[in-house]
């Protein structure tokens, strides 16, 4: 094994313990994630370069594909920590049979609610950031109040009127309007009530009457116009933008029912549409996925044929030419080197960035790496949530059992190949959305 010179990276505390404690967990760390960063610099390059593109005030829009296993998860984290280096809002959502880009039954309503919960920024990476937003906003406008000698109220008024010609957009500017008379008169009722509106937790248009006075409420029709009209939102609170990130969209793939998942790639098509054509500013998509999900031509986006036409990839980048401008961008395997270097950096963190304190030695990360290909073959580097927990748990023992030897422990390492959970369709009961107008259709 070629050795890997390591890194020499701070490592603060903060960041340390929710890293490895994630890492225990077989859990995509949220925080410390760049310590652990090993290969996809040009796949990270080429959405960052999207991500200006966002910044600068375009839409843009993104499939990140590759093998279960492959770290999408992880290399999605990663970009969203890119965006918040260059002030964009990110959002962030997993697929699941409940939580849908369209369908009845709240499934979409439900899917916007998880994005709102998860809403980040710089200053609050770890999500709950919709009050932040909203309060930044507040207070810029406050600003603008006392620099120009008008009312709060008439820049308020000035400010929301552009977010009028959006659908949903006069509600929406209602409801911040009533956010800023609960902060004035500290009722903390209503500015509940305005946030539950705008994390779309109201289910009956009737309740949001009640307590808010509109008439519209954010439904499983309207997933798109308002991320949209979030987006400008954000800019107006003196962000950048929007980066909404969609995971595990083989769950789509997996419906069985045929007319469930082509109302989601219709809806798959419009975001596409008009982030493509200048229809949606300041405002960039990721879907992450698997081969499967883009390319089966049955049940993958590929069966759906004006998706094929937008997502087709360039024909020269055959036997390993690679292009990372178009819409598709695909994450191959880690290499055994790519896996070491992992290694290696994982235990620069667990020593808190101390070589002095490294629990073992490089020789033991290379019959460790020996030990799991004897027992998985290349599984261990190919899908490596499992080896990276039963690597940290040989460090914790060899920290707190002074005289214990890495030789000795080694053997009774355990690795288990893991199973891909995508390979089984979702329940037919569960796919079907009634009222869909494609629902007599089955495949």
């Amino acid at each position: 094994m070629t050795e890997a010179p390591a890194t020499p990276l701070p490592i603060r505390s903060r960041d340390k313990g929710p890293l490895l404690d994630a890492l225990r967990n077989g859990v995509v760390p949220h925080r410390g994630a760049h310590l652990i960063q090993v290969g996809r610099g040009r796949e990270l390059e080429a959405l960052h370069t999207s991500i200006k593109q966002v910044r600068s005030g375009a839409g843009a829009v993104r499939f990140v594909i590759g093998d279960y296993g492959s770290g999408k998860t992880f290399f999605l984290h990663l970009v969203r920590s890119v965006a918040h280096q260059e002030k964009l809002v990110t959002v962030h959502a997993d697929l699941t049979p409940d939580r849908r880009l369209q369908g009845s039954q709240g499934r979409a309503r439900k899917l916007y609610s998880t994005l709102m919960a998860n809403m980040a920024t710089r200053a609050k990476p770890g999500g709950q950031a919709l009050t932040t937003v909203v309060e930044q906003f507040v207070t810029q406008v406050r600003r603008d109040a006392e620099a120009t000698g008008t009312t709060v109220e008439q820049q308020l008024s000035e400010r929301l009127w552009g977010l009028r010609e959006f659908p949903g957009g006069p509600s929406f500017a209602k409801v911040i309007e009533a956010y800023w008379r609960s902060h004035v008169n500290q009722d903390e009722e209503l500015r509940a009530h305005t946030l539950r509106w705008l994390s779309a937790e109201y289910a009956k248009k009737t309740e949001a009457a009640r307590d808010l006075g509109v008439s519209e409420i954010i439904d499983d029709r309207s997933l798109f116009d308002h991320l949209k009209l979030m987006a400008a939102f954000t800019t107006m609170a003196g962000y950048r933008g929007l980066l909404v990130c969609f995971d595990e969209l083989v769950n789509l793939y997996k419906l069985t029912h045929k007319g469930s998942r082509v109302a989601n790639y219709e809806q798959i098509l419009n975001i596409v549409n008009d982030t493509q054509q200048g229809r949606a500013e300041h405002i960039g998509f990721l879907f992450g996925g698997t081969p499967e999900f883009l390319e089966d031509p049955l049940r993958g986006l590929y069966s759906y044929e004006a998706l094929r036409s937008r997502l087709e990839e360039n024909p020269y980048a055959t036997g390993g030419l690679v292009d990372y401008h178009g819409p598709v961008l695909r994450l191959s395997h880690f290499t055994k080197e790519h896996f070491y270097e992992l290694l290696r950096k994982v235990r620069h963190v667990y020593a808190g960035g101390d070589p002095e304190k490294y629990p073992l030695p490089d020789e033991a990360i290379e019959a460790f790496m020996r030990h799991c290909a004897e027992r998985v073959g290349d599984a261990y580097f190919r899908t490596p949530r499992s080896t990276i927990k039963q690597f940290i748990g040989l460090m914790d023992v060899l920290a707190q059992n002074e005289g214990a030897d890495w030789r000795t422990l080694l053997p009774n390492v355990e690795i288990v190949e893991e199973t891909n959970p995508d390979l089984q369709p979702l329940a037919a009961k569960d796919d079907v959305d009634n009222d869909s107008p494609l629902a007599s259709f089955r495949l």
